[in-house]
């Protein structure tokens, strides 16, 4: 296995992942705070670092149907959220390309 590439953000309170602490996420890319993920509270981003990607797979939200990925912690694998990869109805289009990351599966240092 080959060397891990870990990008470090700038800034303090950067969102990182709670096991392993490394970083995911800036608060500068956050679009809404208003989200549910599987287990309480998540954060729609912009964009996120140092995560691999799950196969697509269609699901049933509580906005309707969306196809998504989903995204795990580079470094320890542990499930982090999911990535919009395309919305079916039209005003959930904003969606498409970004990121809920799980309020409880991240630390903000």
């Amino acid at each position: 296995m080959g060397l891990l590439f870990v990008e470090s953000l700038p800034g303090p309170k950067v969102f990182k992942c709670k096991h392993c602490r490394v970083d995911s996420a800036s608060p500068a890319a956050i679009v809404s705070k208003e989200f549910r993920g599987r287990h309480g509270r998540a954060y729609l981003f912009d964009s996120v670092v140092n995560v691999s990607f799950g196969p697509n797979e269609d699901r049933q939200l509580m906005t309707g149907m969306h196809t998504v990925n989903d995204i795990y912690c580079s470094c320890c694998q542990r499930l982090l959220g999911w990535r919009y990869e395309k919305a079916y109805n039209e005003d959930q289009k904003y969606k498409e390309g970004k990121y809920i990351l799980e309020k409880n599966m991240m630390l903000k240092e």
